[in-house]
C-alpha cells in the first residue's frame, strides 16, 4: 500500500471515530443524554437509574423523551425479570 493511500486511509478512521453515529452514545455521554431522555419522566430518579443501566450495556440511547427505541435494538430488546421493557 502507497504511504498516501495509508495516510488517507488513516484520516478516514480518524474522522470517524471523532464522529459517532446516530444514538450512540460514548461512556462518559450517558448521563448527558439519560437527562435528555429522561427529562418529562414523572419518576426522574428511576428513570435516570435505568436508563444509564441500559446505556452502559447497550451503549446508545434513543433519541427524545419518549419511543424512538428502533434506533437502539439492544436498549429496545431489554427486559426486567417481569417480562416488562427494562429501558425507559
Amino acid at each position: 500500500m502507497k504511504p498516501s493511500t495509508l495516510a488517507a486511509f488513516l484520516l478516514v478512521l480518524l474522522c470517524l471515530s471523532y464522529f459517532p453515529q446516530g444514538s450512540m452514545a460514548a461512556p462518559g455521554m450517558c448521563g448527558l443524554k439519560c437527562g435528555m431522555r429522561c427529562a418529562k419522566a414523572a419518576v426522574k430518579d428511576r428513570c435516570l437509574k435505568y436508563c444509564g443501566i441500559c446505556c452502559a450495556e447497550c451503549k446508545c440511547v434513543p433519541s427524545g423523551t419518549y419511543g424512538h427505541k428502533d434506533e437502539c435494538p439492544c436498549y429496545r430488546d431489554k427486559k426486567s425479570g417481569k417480562g416488562t421493557p427494562k429501558c425507559p
